[in-house]
C-alpha cells in the first residue's frame, strides 16, 4: 500500500521509506536471477528440462560489479560524486542482461508446462485474495487499481468502465494494463472527469467467472488547473504482431543543482525483443509540459540510455521530471524532481534573481513585463527591480526604469515599432543587486491586431508580412462595449473593451479619451493615430488622481459614439501583498523527506504561488526550500493518527478506536482503513487489508482474527487526494474473549467550548458493556503535568449524559480528563486521557447568539473570526449532529451560521452547540430553558405582529361652539405612519364634516365635527399603521351616552351663542346672611351701558329702588324676615340690542324648603347652650335663639330596651330542644338581632329566630347538640338608643359521669 506521494515524486509507480533505492535492488535481483537461470541452462541444456540454480565466478562479479554501479549512481543523486571504473563497456552488459530477460520467460513458460500435467488437480475457479479498492483523486493525478486473483487454468482478466470492456490500445497512453503472477493492475493515466466511473475488473476461467467493483472519483482543486500530459504519439509498427516489453533501470533520482552549473540525467532502457530497425521515441517533461531541444535544453539518445542535460541551470528548470518512452506497445514512465538553488551572490547579501520573466501585454509602443519574485531576499527585504531590455540580434542591454520598481510587473516604453526584444530583471536591496534573470522570449513590438494577421517570414527577404484586408465603403461603427480597467498602478493604467457590434464590413481602430473625475472636460489619448487593437495602456497620468475613461470607434466612415465611461480610477500603487498562509502541517514520508500542507492565503489576487522555507529547530535559520513557486497548497494527505485502542475483544474479533489532531490539514477525511499483522514470537508478520471499503468512523472491527494471537494494528486516512501514510503501529493487542462484568473504557474524548474557566467534554459510550446496560458515568480530572496519583473526580453522581460541562478551571491551567462508565457490576476502566487543553479564552471567540427578527423568527447565531476554506459549521441539539433537523433550518453565509427554529415549543427544549470544522476549535453552546422559550416566544409575537403604543385611548371632548374634537396620542410614530379614520366600518376622509390633523412629532391624532346629529350615532376607529407594526383603537357614542355628547354639544354650541351679548356667567342663586336675610344673586358679563336687567316674580315685574350697578358684574336683591308668601319664581332678564339671557330660580315647595332649612340653620347657631329637664311627659331638652324668640322642646322617651326574660346560663341535655323567650320596648319598633359569641345569626331550620307584634323575641334550637354550646346575645336599637342582653348555653351527653358538663369553648 502506498504512502503519502509529496508533490516532487507524484508520478512513481512505488513509494515508501525506501523510494531512492527499491528499482535499483529490483534491478540487481532481477540481474542476479537472470544469471541464475541462464548459467543452468548453459550448463544443462542437453538433459532435458532440469534447472538448477548457481553463479559462476565471472558472473558473480559482474553482478556484484553492477550492484556497486547502482550504489554509486545513488550516491551521486544525492549530490556526492565518486569515481567508478567500467571493466565492460555498456552495451555489452544491456546485451546481456536482454538475453536473461528472454531466458527468465523460458523459464517460466516451462513451470507452467508442468503445472498444466497435472492440471486436473489445480483447476478451481478463480478467487480474488485481495479485491480492488476504490479511489478518490484529484483531476490531473494517475490512479492505479491493483487485485490478486487466484485460479487454474489461469483466468483471463478483463477490465469494464461502466459496463464497457477498456481497450488499452484504443486510447494509448490512457490506460496501461499488467499481469505479472497473479497481480492484476488498471493504471489511469492523468484523469479527468470522464474517468469518474464505476470500474469492474472480471476472471473467467474453464471452471467459472467471478467479479469485483471500485469507483474512481475524479475532483478540481479550487485554483487553476495545468494541463495534463500529451497522450503519446505511437510510432508506426514496424514488426507484426511484434510486442514490446520496456524496462526502465537505473532510474535517475531526486537532483540538486546550483544556479549556472550544468546538470545531466537519464535512464537506461532495456526494450525487448530487440530490433536494430525499430527505435522508440523519447519525450522529456517538465512539470506536465513537453520539453523541446533548446540552448538551454539538450536531449540525447544512444540506444539504450536516455539523457537530460540542462546547461546553465536557472531556477526556471526546478520542476519534477519526467522522462517518457514509448513504444508501438505502449510507454513507461519515469518521474524525479530537480532542484535547483540559488548561485552565490556578486554582493553577500544580495537576493536572488527574478525569474519567468515573460511578457504580459505587447503593442507597438510598449510592452508589459511581468515575473516571480526570487525566494531568497538575502536577509533584508527587496525594495524592487530594475528592468532591462536588448534588442533581439545585439548585445547591449539598456536599463528600462531608473528607480526600482515594487510591483512584478512594469511597462517598457520606447520601442522601435516591428522590432523583437528580449529582457531580464534584477533585484536589489539595501545590500546590492542580484544576478539578473534568464532573458524573455523575443516579443515582437507591434500592433496586436497586426500581431494576429502576421504571416510567414519571406524565405528571400526575412521581413514580416502583414496582410491587409481590402478597403471597402463601410458605415460609422457603433460603441465600444464591456469597457473596463483591468490593471491600475501609478506607472499605467491598461484598458481592455470590446469591439462594437455594428463595425461594418471593414475594420475599426479606437481612439481612448481621459477625463478627471468630477469633471466633464473629456481629452483623447491617442490623437494621431488610433489603435487597432481592443486594449491599451495609458502613461503620465498624475499619482494620486481619479480618473474615467472611454473609447470610441472609428473607419474611413467616421467616428462613432463614445462608450459608457469606466468608474473611477484613482492612480496609484495598491501593493495588495498575500496574508500569511495558515496551518502549516509537515507530516514524514521517507527517512530524509516530509509531507508539508497548509492553508491557502486568504482574498488574495493574482496569487503566483509559494515558497516552502526549512529552519532546524532551535536555529531560527531559514533556508529555502523550493526556488520556484509551487501554485497551490500541496493536496496530499497529511493525516498522521495515533492512539490506537482496543474497545472490545471476543474469540475472532477485535473493535479498535484510534484518534487524529484536531487540525487534519489538508482536504476532510472521507473515511479510513485498518491494516494488521500477527505477532509470532515477538516478529511481527506481513500487514493485512482488514477493511476494503473505507469506514466514516474513528472505531471498526477488526473480524476473523485468531484466538489467542498477538496483533498490531495501523490505520490510514483517506480523502480525495488518496490514501494517507499509515500511523505506527499499535502496540501488541492478544485476541482473546473479555468476560469481565464492568463495561470498558468509553472512547473518542472530544473537547469544546474551551474557556477561561469552564470547558465541555464529548464522549461515546464503551462498545463492551459488561454484563449489564451502561448507567452513568464519571468524568476525571488532573492538570497535564500532575502525576498519575493527582486524578480526581469532577462529578460524586454518576451523569446518564454524554457529555459534561466542567466548571471552576484556572484560568491557564493546562488539564486532562478521562471518563469511565459504570454498570450495575461496578465501574470500568477509564478511557484513555484527552490531550492536554488548556483552560484559556482564545481571541476572537464568540458565543451563540439568539435572535427574533422582525418577522418573530428565532434563530441561534453563530460567527466565526477564524473560518478557513475547507470550514464547516456543525450544529448539535444536546450535543447530538443535527443533519436533517425537522424543527430547524441552518443557513451559513460567509464566517456566520444560524439555526432558525420553525415552530418553537417544548420539543425544542435542550443545549443546542455549534462547532466549527479546520479552526482551533471555534465551538460555543445556547440552552434553551422553559422560561427563557416562553420569554423568546413572546418577543416573536410582539415582532410578528408588532403594536404602536398609545399614550391614550381614542378620546371625544367638546370644544367652543359645541365643536367635537376626537384624539389620541401614540407614544412614538415615524414620519412614514399612515391613519384611517373609520367610522362604522367605513372609511371617512377629509371633507366638510370631517376635518383630521396628524402630527408626526408629538404623536397626535385628531378628527374634528361642528356638530353631531342623529345619523354620528356609533363606533369611531382610529387606525394606525408604522411599517408591519399597527394598532386601533375605537370609542363607542351609542344610546344615553351618545344622546348626553350631542345634548351637551347642542348646549355648547347655544352657550356660545349666548355669550356674544350680555350673559350670566353665574346663574340665579341665593344665600342666607348672618343677620338671617334671603339675598338673591347673580354674576352677569358683556354688559355695556344700554343693557337692563329686569327682576321678575312668578311672571311680575319686581321694581327694584335702587339702580343696578354692573361694575362687579353682580346682581343681588334682598328679601329681610322670609316668609312663605315670599315662596315663588323668580327670574332676571339681560338685553340689549346684541340680544338677551334670562335665569331663574325656583323657590317653591321643595326649593322653598331647602331655603328655609338654610335660614333654620342661621337661627339654630344662635341658640343658647342645650339644657336638659325631668318632667312628667319625659326627659325635656330645650334652648333661646335670637331670632324669632322662642323654646325649642325634644322629648326622648322611647328607647328600645330588652325588658327580662332571658336567664344567665342554659344547662341542656344532647337531642332537646331549647326555647327562649324575652319582652322588647320601644318607640319606633326596634330592630332585633342575635348574635352566637360575637356572630351574628341568621334564622334557618336549626335556629329560628322570631320577632312578633314588635314585642317579643323567641330564640329556639332544634336538636341541640355540642356545637350549640356557646355565649349568645341579643342586640336591640331605634334611633334613640341601643341595648343589649345575654346569656349562655351548656349542652350535656347523658351518658358522661356525674358532675361533668361540657362546655363550650
Amino acid at each position: 500500500m502506498s504512502g503519502s506521494i509529496p508533490f516532487y515524486q507524484k508520478h512513481h509507480r512505488h513509494y515508501d521509506r525506501g523510494y531512492r533505492s527499491r528499482e535499483t535492488e529490483s534491478a540487481i535481483s532481477q540481474y542476479q536471477q537472470s544469471s541464475n537461470t541462464y548459467s543452468s541452462h548453459s550448463s544443462k541444456s542437453t538433459k532435458g528440462h532440469e534447472f538448477e540454480s548457481g553463479l559462476s565466478d565471472t558472473e558473480e562479479a559482474r553482478a556484484k560489479e553492477s550492484a556497486g554501479y547502482l550504489a554509486r549512481r545513488d550516491l551521486f543523486a544525492r549530490g556526492m560524486e565518486s569515481e567508478r571504473v567500467e571493466h565492460k563497456s555498456r552495451r555489452t552488459v544491456v546485451r546481456e542482461s536482454a538475453e536473461r530477460i528472454s531466458l527468465s520467460k523460458r523459464i517460466h513458460e516451462n513451470e507452467e508446462y508442468h503445472k498444466r500435467l497435472n492440471e486436473d488437480s489445480l483447476m478451481h475457479t478463480p478467487e480474488f485474495v485481495i479485491k480492488p479498492r476504490s479511489h478518490t483523486v484529484w483531476e490531473k493525478q494517475c490512479v492505479r487499481l491493483h487485485c490478486t486473483i487466484s485460479g487454474w487454468p489461469e483466468p483471463r482478466v478483463v477490465w469494464y468502465k461502466n459496463n464497457v470492456s477498456i481497450d488499452p490500445m484504443a486510447k494509448p497512453g490512457k490506460y496501461k494494463v499488467e499481469s505479472s503472477y497473479s497481480v492484476h493492475a488498471l493504471e489511469i493515466n492523468k484523469c479527468d472527469f470522464d474517468d469518474t466511473a464505476q470500474y469492474r475488473v472480471s476472471a473467467m476461467n474453464s471452471k467459472g467467472e467471478t467479479s469485483a467493483f471500485a469507483s474512481v472519483v475524479v475532483k478540481r482543486f479550487k485554483g487553476e488547473v495545468d494541463e495534463s500530459l500529451p497522450s503519446p504519439r505511437l510510432p508506426p509498427c514496424l514488426e507484426y504482431g511484434v510486442k514490446f516489453e520496456t524496462h526502465i533501470v537505473e532510474k535517475f533520482g531526486v537532483s540538486f543543482g546550483l544556479e549556472g552549473e550544468t546538470l545531466s540525467f537519464g535512464c537506461s532502457v532495456i526494450i525487448y525483443p530487440s530490433l536494430q530497425r525499430f527505435q522508440p521515441e523519447i519525450e522529456w517533461y517538465r512539470d506536465d509540459k513537453l520539453l523541446v531541444p533548446s540552448k538551454w535544453v539538450q536531449m540525447h539518445w544512444s540506444g539504450d540510455r536516455a539523457t537530460l542535460t540542462l546547461s546553465h541551470l536557472n531556477k526556471e528548470d526546478e520542476g519534477l521530471y519526467t522522462l517518457r518512452v514509448i513504444t508501438k506497445s505502449g510507454f513507461e514512465t519515469h518521474s524525479a524532481y530537480v532542484f535547483v538553488r540559488d548561485g552565490d551572490a556578486e554582493v553577500a547579501g544580495a537576493p536572488g534573481a527574478p525569474l519567468d520573466v515573460h511578457s504580459l501585454d505587447a503593442n507597438k509602443d510598449y510592452v508589459i513585463i511581468s515575473w516571480k519574485q526570487p525566494a531568497v531576499d538575502g536577509g533584508s527585504p527587496i525594495l524592487g527591480y530594475f528592468v532591462d531590455r536588448c534588442e533581439v540580434g545585439m548585445t547591449h542591454w539598456a536599463q528600462c526604469n531608473d528607480t526600482p520598481v515594487k510591483f512584478a510587473r512594469f511597462p517598457v516604453t520606447g520601442l522601435v515599432e516591428g522590432r523583437s526584444y528580449v529582457f531580464r530583471v534584477r533585484a536589489v536591496n539595501k545590500a546590492g543587486m542580484s544576478h539578473p534573470s534568464r532573458v524573455s522570449e523575443p516579443v515582437d513590438a507591434m500592433d496586436p491586431a497586426d500581431r494576429t494577421r502576421k504571416g510567414t517570414s519571406a524565405p528571400w527577404t526575412g521581413q514580416i508580412i502583414v496582410t491587409e484586408e481590402e478597403p471597402v465603403e463601410g458605415v460609422v461603427p457603433g460603441r465600444p462595449c464591456d469597457l473596463s480597467v483591468i490593471e491600475a498602478t501609478k506607472n499605467y493604467v491598461v484598458l481592455s473593451w470590446k469591439p462594437p457590434g455594428d463595425k461594418g464590413h471593414e475594420g475599426v481602430m479606437y481612439y481612448v479619451e481621459k477625463c478627471v473625475s468630477g469633471t466633464d472636460s473629456w481629452q483623447r489619448v491617442n490623437t494621431e493615430i488610433p489603435v487597432k487593437s481592443p486594449r491599451f495602456a495609458l502613461f503620465d497620468l498624475a499619482e494620486g488622481k481619479s480618473y474615467r475613461f472611454r473609447v470610441r470607434c472609428c473607419n474611413s466612415a467616421g467616428v462613432g459614439e463614445p462608450s459608457e465611461p469606466t468608474e473611477a480610477t484613482t492612480v496609484g500603487d495598491k501593493l495588495d501583498i498575500p496574508s500569511a498562509p495558515g496551518r502549516v502541517v509537515p507530516t514524514r514520508n521517507t527517512d530524509t523527506s516530509v509531507v508539508v500542507s497548509w492553508e491557502a492565503s486568504r482574498d488574495v489576487k493574482e496569487l503566483v504561488g509559494y515558497y516552502i522555507e526549512s529552519s532546524i529547530a532551535g536555529s531560527n535559520t531559514w533556508e529555502p526550500c523550493n526556488n520556484k513557486p509551487l501554485p497551490q497548497p500541496f493536496a496530499c494527505l497529511s493525516h498522521f493518527l495515533y492512539g490506537i485502542t482496543v474497545l472490545e475483544c471476543v474469540r475472532d474479533a477485535m473493535v479498535l478506536a484510534w484518534k487524529q489532531p484536531t487540525f487534519i490539514g489538508g482536504a476532510d477525511i472521507t473515511g479510513y482503513f485498518v491494516d494488521y499483522r500477527e505477532v509470532i514470537g515477538g516478529v511481527p508478520g506481513k500487514w493485512h487489508e482488514a477493511n476494503i471499503k473505507s469506514v466514516s468512523e474513528r472505531a471498526y472491527r477488526v473480524s476473523e482474527l485468531k484466538e489467542n494471537m498477538l496483533y498490531q494494528f495501523q490505520v490510514r486516512a483517506a480523502n480525495m487526494a488518496g490514501v494517507g501514510i499509515p500511523s505506527l503501529p499499535s502496540e501488541t493487542f492478544k485476541c482473546e474473549e473479555w468476560t469481565i462484568a464492568v463495561p470498558g473504557p468509553p472512547h473518542d474524548l472530544q473537547v469544546q467550548e474551551v474557556r477561561k474557566d469552564s470547558l465541555v467534554l464529548l464522549w461515546k459510550p464503551p462498545v463492551y458493556q459488561g454484563r449489564d446496560a451502561v448507567n452513568g458515568y464519571y468524568i476525571d480530572i488532573k492538570e497535564a503535568d500532575a502525576d498519575f496519583e493527582m486524578w480526581r473526580g469532577v462529578n460524586e453522581k454518576a451523569t446518564d449524559k454524554t457529555f459534561k460541562k466542567i466548571k471552576d478551571l484556572k484560568e491557564g491551567e493546562s488539564y486532562v480528563f478521562r471518563v469511565r462508565a459504570q454498570n450495575k457490576a461496578g465501574v470500568g476502566k477509564a478511557s484513555d486521557p484527552t490531550e492536554p487543553v488548556e483552560a484559556v479564552t482564545k481571541p476572537g471567540t464568540a458565543e451563540i447568539v439568539v435572535n427574533v427578527d422582525d418577522d418573530g423568527v428565532i434563530s441561534l447565531n453563530f460567527e466565526c473570526s477564524n473560518l478557513t476554506a475547507d470550514s464547516k459549521f456543525v450544529w448539535s441539539k444536546n450535543y447530538m449532529e443535527m443533519t436533517e433537523p425537522e424543527r430547524m433550518t441552518l443557513e451559513t453565509k460567509g464566517n456566520k451560521s444560524k439555526a432558525i427554529f420553525k415552530t418553537p415549543s417544548e420539543e425544542d427544549l435542550g443545549i443546542y452547540s455549534c462547532f466549527v470544522t479546520h479552526t482551533d476549535g471555534a465551538s460555543a453552546s445556547y440552552t434553551l430553558s422553559e422560561e427563557t422559550l416562553k420569554e423568546l416566544l413572546k418577543i416573536s409575537h410582539d415582532h410578528k405582529f408588532p403594536i404602536i403604543p398609545l399614550k391614550t385611548e381614542l378620546a371625544v371632548e367638546l370644544l367652543e361652539k359645541g365643536r367635537v374634537r376626537f384624539w389620541l396620542q401614540a407614544e412614538k410614530i415615524s414620519a412614514n405612519g399612515k391613519v384611517e379614520y373609520v367610522f362604522n366600518d367605513n372609511v371617512v376622509h377629509q371633507g366638510e364634516k370631517y376635518k383630521m390633523n396628524f402630527d408626526k412629532n408629538t404623536g397626535t391624532i385628531e378628527m374634528f365635527m361642528e356638530s353631531l346629529g342623529k345619523e354620528d350615532e356609533g363606533t369611531f376607529t382610529f387606525q394606525l399603521q408604522d411599517g408591519k407594526a399597527t394598532n386601533q383603537s375605537s370609542l363607542v357614542l351609542i344610546g344615553d351616552v351618545f344622546k348626553q355628547l350631542q345634548k351637551e354639544s347642542e348646549f355648547q354650541k347655544k352657550e356660545w351663542i349666548r355669550k356674544q351679548g350680555p350673559h350670566f356667567v353665574e346663574y340665579l342663586g341665593y344665600e342666607v346672611t348672618p343677620e338671617c336675610c334671603v339675598r338673591l344673586k347673580c354674576k352677569v358679563a358683556n354688559m355695556k351701558k344700554d343693557s337692563v336687567a329686569l327682576w321678575y316674580k312668578d311672571g311680575r315685574e319686581i321694581k327694584v329702588n335702587e339702580k343696578l350697578d354692573f361694575s362687579e358684574g353682580v346682581l343681588t336683591l334682598e328679601i329681610a324676615q322670609i316668609s312663605k308668601k315670599d315662596a315663588g319664581i323668580y327670574e332676571v332678564v339681560l338685553k340689549d340690542d346684541r340680544g338677551k339671557d334670562t335665569s331663574t330660580l325656583n323657590l317653591t315647595d321643595q326649593g322653598f324648603k331647602d331655603l328655609m332649612n338654610q335660614v333654620f340653620s342661621v337661627i339654630a347657631n344662635s341658640s343658647t347652650p342645650l339644657k336638659i329637664q325631668s318632667t312628667e311627659e319625659g326627659i325635656r331638652l330645650y334652648t333661646f335663639v335670637m331670632y324669632w324668640k322662642c323654646l325649642i322642646v325634644m322629648f326622648f322617651t322611647d328607647r328600645a330596651r330588652v325588658a327580662g326574660g332571658l336567664p344567665d346560663v342554659v344547662t341542656i341535655q344532647e337531642g332537646k330542644s331549647l326555647n327562649l323567650t324575652c319582652n322588647i320596648w320601644g318607640d319606633p319598633v326596634p330592630e332585633v338581632t342575635w348574635l352566637k359569641n360575637e356572630r351574628e345569626m341568621v334564622s334557618n331550620d336549626h335556629y329560628i329566630l322570631k320577632f312578633e307584634s314588635g314585642k317579643f323575641a323567641s330564640f329556639t334550637i332544634t336538636s341541640v347538640s355540642t356545637s350549640d354550646s356557646g355565649k349568645y346575645s341579643i342586640l336591640v336599637k331605634n334611633k334613640y338608643g341601643t341595648e343589649s342582653g345575654d346569656f349562655t348555653v351548656s349542652v350535656f351527653i347523658p351518658d358522661e359521669e356525674p358532675g361533668r358538663v361540657r362546655t363550650w369553648c
